[in-house]
Order: C-alpha cells, then structure tokens, then sequence
C-alpha cells in the first residue's frame, strides 16, 4: 500500500503569504521540493485524465458526488441496503449501481466516490465481470475515489491513531483492487463541524496534494469570502514537521451542495432542461460546495426544476435555467483569485437514479457552453477536486497561509457547534478504549506469529472495520440518532469479541509451557462498574497482564471481589501488597449491574512489567486476619492529605473537596478546588437564531454561570479522580462540567491537544485569523480535548524563582470532551450532557439517553490532574 507520495513543489514565504511555484506541471503537495514518481502511460488515471479546459475562459469544475454517511438517522446496514426509508430516503447500493452505468455510457462523465466502508461491501458482491468494468472506470479516471478512509471521520473526537487506522483501512482496500489509480489525490472533508490542524498535517504526511472542506465559523467564512482567501496553504504543523506538514486547502463556496435550483436528484423541484428541435443555450452553474447551487439539486425528490429545452412545450425553461446558473456562477468566482471555481453536483445519498442528475447535467454543460458564441466567457465540464486542484497549481499564484485550526465552528451568532465535543460521552469513551485494545489486538497478532489457515487476521479485521465506522462525524461525535449510536455500540463489542479470540491464542503462546496447555482467558470488560464475572465467582483466579508499550511500564489493578482478605503473588512467589475496599453506595446503584454480587474490590500495584511484555498474578481468598481491609469512614473533622512519592493532595474537612496540590519533586504548591457543577441548556424552539436550543450539536448555556451539583465525594487513588455521573430529567437539560479553580494568573491563554498529538495554544474571546465578535462567551470559548487540556502561570506569580519556567496544571482525559478556561486560573471540562430539545440541526430527536433502569445514564469517567514546571527549551 502507499504510504505517501512526494510532488515537484517548491514554496516560498513572503510575509504573511506563501508562494507556491510550479516546475514542469507538477502536483499540489505540502510543499516539500522532490521529484514526482512517473505513472505508467496506461492505465491513464490521475491527472492524465481530466477532461481539457479552455484556458482563455473561467472554467467551472463540475464535481458529481454524493455524501454517504457511515450511519446517521439510519444504521450503516439501513443506509447501504435502503432499509427504513421512512426515516430517509437513502439505498447506498443503488447508487453506486445506477452510477457505474452512467459512467459506461460516456468518457466524458465523471463520478468521485469518498466513503470505502460502503464501496468494499458493494465490491464484494459483484461478480468479475462487473468488477473489470468497475477497474477500467477507474484507470481511465472516470470513477475517482477521493480522500479514501473507511469514512469521512469526525476532526474534534478522533484520536490521531484512529485518523491513520481508518485510512489505512481503506487505502489498503484501494490498493488491493485497483493499484495505483485507486490511490486518492486529494482529502475530501465537506461535512465535519470544524477541522483540526493535526488532520490537515497527517493529510499532507500522507502525501494528499490537498484538502477541501465545507464548514467554517459564519464570520471568518464572511471575512474569506470578502478577501478572495477561500484557498490557502495550511501549515499542519508549523512547529515541528515544518513544510513537509503544509497543504493545499479549498474552502468549498456552498458546502457540498450544488447552486440553488440546480439540484437534479429524483424528488427535487428544480427545473428540468427539455431538449428540442431548435435548441438554445443553457449555463449550468456548479457552486464550490457540499452540494449544487441553489435550485439545481436534480436528485430524486428536491424540487429543483429540470432544464426543459424543448421550444414546443409551454414550460420551456432554457433561458431563464441558464441565466441563473451564469449568475451563480458569477456570485461564487468573485469570491475566489484564480480562473476557474469548483462546483459540486450532489448531496446526501444522492444519485440513486443518477440518469437524471447526468441527463440534466449534459443539457446545462451543452447549453452553457453553446453561449461561448455570442461571447460567453464561461466553459463548463465534468471533473474532479483532483483536475481542479491540478489546474490551480498551473497559476504559480501566492496563496495565504494558515496555521491555527478551526474550532470552534459556529453557524450563527449563537450557534456554537461545541456540544458534540462531549455529546454521548459513554459511546466517545468506548470508542477510546476500542482504539486502545486494537493496537493490543495488532500487537499480538503479529507476535502470535500465526499461520494463514488460523483466520487471526479476519479476526483483527472485524474490530478494525468497526472502528473505521465509529470514527465518522456522526458516530463518535454523538451527533446520531440513539437506535444508530447502539448500533456503533454493537459493532464495537462484537469487534471486542473477536479480537478477544486472538488475544487468547496470543497469549497462550506467550505463556509457559508446562504439563498442559494454559486454558481459555477470561476478559473483564466492565470494571468500569466494578462489575467482573470471574473474580466475583472463583476463589482462586490468575490474572494476566500484559504490556502493549514499548518501555517498561507500571499499572495500577482494580479488581471486583467478594471478601476482605486475599492472597495474592506474584508468578515468582513474591507476595503483592494490596488493598479491599468496599463498592460504593452510588456504584451499586448503577442498573447496569444488575446480576453483580461484588461488594468490595481488590486493589493493587504492579511494577516493572517488561516492553511487550506479560505479568502474571496468583490471587486467592485467604485466611488470616482482615489488616489489609480498608473500610469507608466518616470524614476526618480537619483537614487532611494523601501524597505518594510524586504529589499530595489535600482536602478540607468542610466542603469534602480537593483542596490544595503539591508537586513534591519541586515543591511547586497550588491551592486547587475541583467542583462538580452543571449549566442548563437552553430551551428555545429554533424559530430563529436567538431561540436556538442546546442540543446534540450545538452548546448553549441558558446563563454564563454555573451550579454546583450536590454529589457523594469521590474516593482518590494514585492521585486520580473517578466521578459518576447520572444527569436525571427534572424537565430541564443540563451540562455537567467539572471545574478545577486554581491561583494561577493565565491571562486568558490555555492549551489543548489537537486529536492527542500536537498542542494549541488558545486565547479567551480571540480568533487569530479575524476580529471575533463573541456572542456566546461560554459555549464560545470551547474547544476538543481528546486527552489533556493545560494553563500556565509565570513561575514567579507561584512561589518558583526561575523566570525562564512557568507553574503549568495540566488535566488527562479518559475520552474526548469540551473544554475551555472561560475565567483566569480555571480549568473546565464538560463531561456529560441531556438535553430535552433538538437543535434542528437534522437529528430530529434530543439527546436524551435514558439508559437502563430508563432514569439517565450513568457515565463513570476518570481524570489524572498534575502539576509540574515548564520550561521553554
């Protein structure tokens, strides 16, 4: 498979502006001087294949498409099969079927395909006949896939590990089937709801020769649209990496739709062309976007009138189709510096029957271009983001640079898309902890060394193929409806499962070998609730832990039991000091236990377990006296610490929260509280901007100020907080944060990870790239956290001499959430959310999870908060 490829660029910076220069027809990648690898003369993919410009003319990109969610209002299994269209109008399957026929019947027809988790399902049930002719598409360029992963994955929750899994499993599947001209050009982001600067950069590093979304805040798309700079080079990484982390980006005009009444999908209400006799011009005019222009969406179903050019009917519409499609074509090349524009022909699961959207895309591409007669300066033909990309590198144009990110997105003035950093914060934690046990899975299938005819790989696939599906926009996002997020869900246990299959054959080739062969591993899945079938059931159990890191690695073991005294050792002997202390009242509450016996758990630390590397660990119900048995007390009536070699924590007897930290290497000392608290979502009913509702996309506070929430205080070990939270429906949708108030002086700036790799800076009510007018303060300064979120303090405003260090504390996550330091020394994170009202942003329900006993759903979250010195190396 590829793993990049390096394009004859070189770049330049002039000021604030990067010029790009083109050597000898080269691809638009990154920035980095090196020469292209040949493509063979045949098969002609690529950029041999684009349909010829006319060079004198604004050309405009006529880009038919469809955006296919990978699950959304309906399962990934509804949307390919066609299944429940009473929810949406939506067969996966028929579309690509009624493409690839309309694509056989011209080579002047162009098609671009993006989500491969629907593609390989489709190719694997065609016979080889169909899939040659399916391969010569693609060689000749008239099928062309774009961006290339499993699906269009979301940019604010995903982890930098999930982004290349998910790629690689689709480019994988591309290479396989169809070589080198099934490899992607350009990355293709149209419908996440903000972008970050790490995907851009792992874009680029992956050798993309550029990228094109579709959403961008209201008011930097305004400033864009105005300054002609809806095309830049994005610096992914300007710290680090350098140039080899720039790319092409395009910013698409009217998101992925087409201009409006230009929509030719069965059911629309736009105008047909009809052709006659005597037949005139007619301008089909393409927006830059996720769909058409206004009023030409011809899928089945949008009422955008066809293009009827026959003169004998009454309705005949020539004219008047082509004249407003020049006047879209004019209202969206203004905004852009270069000769030509894209235009994207499709939507959401369109082209189910594609004759029609190409019946009437020929009549406007012929009657448009008949114009060019009477001195129409305008050229219309069948494309690709890659050919356009490729023409805009021939303009050895300056482009603007970019190297901040883009969140938060807003739509409105008080429509701020930072909910779903945290929405179905149950699901996001799954989807990190699958992430985490895939790269075991990985691991030990490769060390397993297995033969072919043990199937471990197939096996491997099934949870790779189901993280693929949860990295789309709207499954890990929490942007979907409830019956498909327990559908994502599944896909992750069953995954679980079948990696649990070679985990066990792993293992036991990694073990001992004595008289006999070890038996079958048992998995404890759900410790999470103090809830573990074997440890609960066995007196004697033996437990096997295994290092998936490359260093030497200690861990902390938390195990349900029944009983108060244990012995457990090491697999040397060695006995292993340990703690029981009992399950908590509010843990016992949780209804997902039910059928759970244990009233303790068993804790305990190992250490030093080798670079992919096992421990293993003797443990049974002992006899002796119960010292090691830890039982709940009442609070201490003064204040009191508990520390470990690195830091102490100290807590008031009153308030029964964290009160003071120390990091004592340093002896750096903080007063901190941690607070658990809860803003109310606003309820409107989304008639208009002002009455927009909290919901599954967008966060709203009714109030800028938060209440405390009244909870049972949360029991500390190795310096790390554990919290359950149940928001309950007493007729108002809450957010629930927690806040950590410290003494540092921060100035409004604290730093965030961008999807767990690189950090960003970020500033209270500021935007680098336009003068922000903040309108919604809170909701307005959230940002993804995927897993750490930071502020510093000069180290001599907190009791540290060295001016060259700050006093930096820093919060780990366990999944992704919303984030933000909305007042000085403060560090909020929004760790669950229900809300009693869509935001009518296309969900159609609220994001109200009941879970089991039907109350509210319990999330159990960790966090590990730190306090160190930072110093500018």
């Amino acid at each position: 498979m590829w793993l990049y490829r390096k394009s004859v660029l070189s770049i330049y910076v002039k000021g604030p502006y990067i010029a790009l220069h083109n050597q000898k027809g080269v691809l638009f990648w990154g920035g980095v001087l090196s020469m292209t690898q040949a493509r063979p003369s045949k098969p002609e993919c690529g950029y041999t294949s684009c349909n010829p410009i006319k060079e004198d003319m604004l050309n405009v990109h006529l880009v038919p498409h469809t955006h296919d969610d990978v699950g959304w209002l309906k399962t990934v299994d509804q949307y390919y099969y066609g299944d429940h269209n009473d929810i949406q109008n939506a067969g996966v399957q028929y579309i690509i079927d009624s493409v690839v026929q309309e694509l056989l019947k011209d080579p002047s027809k162009r098609f671009i395909y993006v989500e491969i988790a629907f593609f390989a399902r489709w190719w694997r049930e065609q016979d080889e006949a169909m899939r040659d002719q399916v391969r010569m598409l693609v060689n000749q360029g008239r099928l062309e896939f774009i961006l290339g992963g499993w699906c269009m994955n979301d940019e604010a929750s995903t982890h930098y590990n999930a982004i290349i899994d998910q790629h690689t499993l689709g480019l994988r599947f591309l290479s396989e089937n169809f070589g080198e001209c099934g490899r992607p050009l350009t990355a293709w982001q149209v419908d996440p709801f903000g972008h970050s600067r790490e995907q851009a950069s792992l874009f680029a590093q992956l050798g993309y020769d550029s990228l094109f979304f579709g959403r961008l805040d209201y008011q930097d798309k305004n400033k864009r649209l105005n300054e002609s700079n809806m095309e830049f080079v994005w610096k992914g990484s300007p710290n680090s990496l350098g140039e080899v982390a720039n790319l092409f980006t395009g910013i698409n005009y009217n998101l992925y739709q087409p201009p409006a009444g230009f929509s030719w999908e069965m059911g629309s209400r736009d105008d047909p062309i009809m052709v006659g006799e005597t037949a005139n011009l007619f301008t089909g005019v393409l927006f830059n976007g996720y769909g058409p222009p206004g009023g030409f969406n011809w899928n089945e179903g949008s009422g955008d009138d066809p293009m009827m050019d026959d003169k004998r009917l009454h309705d005949y519409n020539v004219e008047k189709r082509v004249d407003e499609f020049l006047k879209a074509v004019e209202d969206q090349a203004k905004h852009y510096r270069s000769r030509d524009i894209m235009m994207t022909m499709g939507s959401d699961f369109e082209y189910q029957n594609a004759h029609t959207w190409y019946k009437n895309l020929d009549k406007l591409i012929h009657y448009v271009n008949a114009r060019q007669q009477n001195g129409s300066r305008v050229n219309l033909l069948y494309s690709t983001p890659s050919c356009y990309t490729f023409q805009q590198n021939h303009l050895n144009q300056i482009w603007n640079g970019k190297d901040d990110d883009f969140f938060p997105y807003a739509s409105s003035a008080h429509t701020f898309w930072t909910g779903y950093f945290t929405s179905r914060p149950a699901l996001k934690g799954y989807v990190h902890q699958s992430n985490n046990y895939l790269q075991v899975c990985k691991q030990l299938d490769t060390i397993g060394n297995f033969k072919s005819g043990w199937m471990t790989s197939d096996k491997v696939e099934v949870l790779k193929e189901a993280m693929g599906v949860a990295q789309h926009h709207d499954a890990v996002s929490g942007t979907e409806k409830q019956h498909v997020a327990n559908d994502y869900a599944e896909r992750l246990a069953d995954g679980y499962k079948s990696c649990e299959n070679v985990t066990n054959m792993a293992l036991k080739r990694l073990l001992p070998r004595f008289q006999q062969e070890p038996p079958n591993l048992q998995f404890c899945t759900l410790t999470n609730i103090s809830k573990c079938e074997i440890t609960e059931k066995y007196d004697k159990v033996v437990l096997e832990v295994y290092n998936p890191l490359g260093v030497e690695s200690d861990t902390w073991v938390r195990l349900p039991v029944n009983g108060t005294v244990f012995d457990v050792f090491s697999f040397t002997g060695d006995a292993i000091p340990y703690q029981v202390i009992p399950v908590t009242s509010e843990t016992k509450k949780i209804p997902e236990r039910k059928g759970t016996y244990a009233q303790n758990e068993l804790i305990f630390q190992l250490t030093g377990i080798s670079p992919l590397g096992l421990q293993t660990v003797w443990i049974q119900k002992g006899k002796g006296d119960n010292s090691s048995y830890t039982p709940f007390k009442a609070f201490p009536s003064a204040d009191f610490t508990m520390q470990n070699k690195l830091v102490s924590i100290t807590f008031d007897h009153i308030t029964k929260q964290v009160k003071e930290m120390e990091n004592l290497q340093i002896s750096l000392k903080i007063p901190l509280n941690q607070r658990l608290m809860h803003y109310f979502g606003f309820s409107g009913n989304n008639s208009k901007d002002e009455f927009r509702a909290s919901g599954a996309y967008c966060f709203r506070p009714n109030a800028t100020k938060p209440k405390t929430m009244m909870v049972q205080s949360a029991y500390i070990v190795q310096v790390n907080s554990m919290l359950t939270v149940k928001v309950t429906n007493d007729k108002s949708g809450k957010e629930v944060i927690s806040r950590y108030d410290t003494s540092l002086q921060t100035g409004g700036v604290f730093y965030t990870d961008a999807n767990g790799r690189e950090i960003q800076e970020r500033k209270r009510n500021y935007r680098k790239t336009w003068n922000l007018n903040q309108t919604e303060p809170v909701a307005g300064n959230y940002y993804p956290v995927n897993s750490r979120i930071f502020i510093r303090d000069p180290a001599s405003d907190a009791q540290f001499t060295d001016p060259a260090s700050d006093a930096q504390f820093t919060v780990l996550t366990d999944r992704s959430q919303g984030g933000s330091s909305v007042n000085d020394g403060q560090v909020e994170l929004m760790v669950h959310r229900r809300l009693l009202h869509d935001d009518s942003f296309g969900v159609g329900e609220p994001l109200n999870e009941t879970g089991a006993d039907g109350k509210g759903l319990v999330v159990r979250g960790n966090w590990s908060s730190l306090i160190v010195v930072y110093r500018e190396i």
